[in-house]
Order: structure tokens, then C-alpha cells, then sequence
């Protein structure tokens, strides 16, 4: 029998994105805090359901930034008068690099409630992002943190120590701003945390788990809703689903072609609910399935953004692909929302008549609604986009290799989808 493929928009199975909010799964506070407490960050004795306290954000803060020596030798006073002597160096050292901020100019209130937005600007500011330059607003700092995947879940209102703990085990993995090295990486450096305890922890490792995969690269993934005319944009329908994924923190993307082919207008919803518009086409080529969008970072819906998740594309593209290796998916299924499934590579190059360039085939389920989604090796890089599958083969799922975004131009302005619809026609 002939075998047919049905380009369809690959899927993710079983991990949805109905993103729960703080405090999140049970069991996920305590080994936060187990983790922290081994890396020797917080103490081993803890409330997880009490309230957290901005003078334990601030303890916290300092020793994930590796600085408790540094306070300790530092005597600037920041000029708050209900600090208590036991964490007046941190705060003090803290309020100096401009981590953290008072209540008022004379007040910190070490023992109120800390706030999702108060511990994310904490966080953010230590990382090198900046509310004083624009790089976020502090009534949207747990969203921002959230958009560019330092946290993998929405957490809102007053804290728990457990919301504390975990969103600090989180940032452990999360880069500094500057590329220079991650949380974990540089507390190792600095002799502040046990190298044999971080690997023993598995934070040092490269390879990921899908649950890690999950958590630290959903973020760059996006559902992509095209609508083919402009009569169908007024009216609010959808006329096509699909996915896409962020390559750079100011929005250049990467998809399918057939996915944005017949569309004149197209909008990117991220994991946050935050929508954006997808504003030109920077690079396409129909033959190999691919096209480079760039996202708006002013919201139609939710908040404007100054940056988001990106994902790593592999430096050599499929080359270092081997069959048997694991591989992650993550797109937009049916439509239903952001999902990832694991699977194991089928075939590095196969060849498919409607793609110029060899596929790679391999078990990870994909559904209708996720074309334009990444494909991801075990190191968290998209090493092809998930495109289509055999309709009567048994885990048979295509993806395009990346390769061709490795050597594409990306500096040009580029084109509408109206231009690129029109242009196609003619062609």
C-alpha cells in the first residue's frame, strides 16, 4: 500500500499547559526545599505553608548570589530603621546592588508577606534585569519571569516559604542576563556551593529529563493562530492552528511554512496567555517547510514584554543526531494547548517527496495543531521542527531539519504575510 503523509501540526502528549498557579504540585515545595537545604541555601528546618517574609527573601537572595561573604565584609548601611541585626547585612548588601527595595525609604518590613511580584523583581534584578531601564515593571515581575522562563509556572499574590523555596530552586538553572553563567554554575565557581552536592543534585548536568525539558523550555513555545483573511480577522476566526518557538529574546521565531501559507494575518499566544502579533517574515522557503517570523512584543493581549524565552538551536543543526537518540516535542496539539512527549529518533535523514531536505522521523507523538513546534535533543536544542506524519504508520512522526536557519540571512526587515501570500501567488 502507498503511503500517505498528512502534514499536520505536530503534537505533544500527555504534559498540557494548564499551568497551575502557586503554590504548585504537592511534593514539589518540599524537594525544592530539600534541594536548597542540600546545597546548604536555607536551613533544614522549615514551614512550608507558612507565609513567606520579605527578610527571608532577602537572606535567601544574597546566598543564591553567592555574596554572604561579600555582605559580611560590606559596612554600607541602606538606612532602614526596623531591620533586626540578624540579616541587617544582607539586606543592607542586597539594598546596595539594588536587589531589593524598601517599603518606604526608612522602612523595609522585614516580617510582611512577600508578594510574587516582590521576590521575581528580587530575583530578576540579581540576574542583571533592570525596572529602573524598562526591562520590566515590578506589578508584572512574576509575569515577566514567567515569559522568559525563569519560572515554568504562573505564581501570583502572597507566598508561601514552599512558593519561596521553589521558585528559588527554579532560578538555579536560569542564566544570568549577561550569558556568563547560570545560578548553580556560578555558585560552584565562587566555592559557595558543593560541586559534588550540585552534581549529585543533577543540576550540573547537561542532559535533561523531559520534566526538565518541559519546565525550562516550554516558555519559547507558542500557539500560532493564522486567520486567511482579513474579513476573518474581524470576526475573531481562527482559520488555522499551529505552533512555533522563540530563537532570540526579541522575538525572531521559527515555524512552518505551511503554517502561516494561506494566512494574512497570524498572533503567537504564549504558555503566560499573553498574545502577540506576528509582525513580519524574515526568512521562508516553502520546499524545505520553514519559514522565520518575527513577534511583536506589544501584547494585543496580557502584558508588553521587552523580551522572551529562547531556545538554543543544536550548532550542527541534525548532524550529531544518532538513531536511538532521545528526543523531546513540544507544541500546540489539537489546538488544546502547550504539551510535550518524548520518543527516540527513527531515522536521521528520510527521505519524504514533499520536503526538499531529509526528514528525521522518530516516536515522539505529534497531533494536528502543533506544525511549527520544536524538536529538541536531550541538551534542550531544537534540532528540526516537527511538521507532519505517516497517517497510516505507527510512530512515524516527521520533522524538518533547523539546518537552514543556521545559515540564513535574519538581518533584513521582511515581508508581511500579506506580501508573502501575494508574492507566493505570483510565483
Amino acid at each position: 500500500m502507498k503511503k500517505r503523509l498528512a502534514s499536520f501540526l505536530c503534537a505533544l502528549l500527555l504534559v498540557v499547559s494548564a499551568i497551575p498557579a502557586a503554590s504548585a504540585l504537592e511534593g514539589e515545595a518540599a524537594r525544592a526545599a530539600d534541594t536548597l537545604s542540600t546545597l546548604g541555601l536555607i536551613d533544614a528546618t522549615y514551614d512550608l505553608d507558612a507565609t513567606a517574609t520579605r527578610s527571608q527573601a532577602a537572606v535567601l537572595l544574597v546566598k543564591l548570589a553567592g555574596a554572604e561573604q561579600a555582605a559580611a565584609a560590606d559596612n554600607w548601611i541602606a538606612g532602614f530603621r526596623d531591620v533586626p541585626a540578624s540579616i541587617a547585612q544582607e539586606v543592607n548588601y542586597a539594598a546596595r546592588q539594588g536587589w531589593i527595595t524598601g517599603a518606604t525609604v526608612v522602612e523595609f518590613r522585614p516580617d510582611a508577606a512577600l508578594t510574587a511580584n516582590a521576590w521575581s523583581a528580587f530575583l530578576l534584578r540579581m540576574l542583571g534585569y533592570s525596572d529602573k531601564d524598562g526591562d520590566f515593571t515590578v506589578s508584572d515581575a512574576a509575569g515577566f519571569a514567567q515569559r522568559i522562563g525563569l519560572f515554568p509556572i504562573a505564581y501570583t499574590g502572597t507566598l508561601t516559604q514552599g512558593d519561596l523555596y521553589e521558585m528559588a530552586a527554579d532560578a538555579l538553572t536560569f542564566s544570568y542576563r549577561d550569558g556568563s553563567a547560570t545560578v548553580i554554575g556560578r555558585l560552584v565557581s565562587q566555592g559557595a556551593v558543593s560541586r559534588s552536592a550540585a552534581n549529585a543534585l543533577g543540576l550540573l548536568t547537561s542532559a535533561l529529563t523531559a520534566r526538565q525539558a518541559a519546565d525550562r523550555c516550554m516558555a519559547a513555545v507558542f500557539r500560532l493562530d493564522t486567520y486567511e483573511s482579513q474579513e476573518y480577522v474581524e470576526e475573531g476566526l481562527v482559520t488555522g492552528e499551529a505552533s512555533g518557538f522563540f530563537i532570540s529574546v526579541d522575538g525572531l521565531a521559527v515555524t512552518n511554512y505551511h503554517s502561516i501559507e494561506d494566512a494574512v494575518y497570524a498572533t503567537a499566544t504564549l504558555s503566560t496567555g499573553d498574545v502577540y502579533e506576528v509582525d513580519r517574515v524574515i526568512y521562508y522557503d516553502p520546499d524545505i517547510d520553514i519559514a522565520v517570523i518575527r513577534i511583536s512584543r506589544t501584547a494585543l493581549e496580557g502584558h508588553d514584554t521587552t523580551a522572551f524565552a529562547a531556545l538554543d538551536i543544536a550548532p550542527s543543526g541534525t548532524g550529531d543526531l544518532r538513531v536511538g537518540d532521545t528526543v523531546y516535542a513540544i507544541g500546540n496539539p489539537l489546538g488544546l494547548g502547550l504539551a510535550v512527549s518524548s520518543g527516540v529518533v527513527s531515522a536521521t535523514a528520510r527521505e519524504v517527496e514533499r520536503y526538499a531536505l531529509p526528514c528525521v522521523m522518530s516516536t515522539a507523538d505529534i497531533s494536528e495543531g502543533s506544525s511549527g513546534g520544536a524538536l529538541l535533543n536531550v541538551y534542550g536544542q531544537v534540532v528540526a521542527v516537527t511538521s507532519g506524519a505517516y497517517v497510516y504508520g505507527n510512530s512515524m512522526y516527521l520533522a524538518v531539519p533547523i539546518d537552514p536557519v543556521l545559515t540564513a540571512d535574519l538581518t533584513g526587515e521582511g515581508l508581511t504575510l500579506e506580501e508573502v501570500l501575494d508574492a507566493e501567488a505570483v510565483g
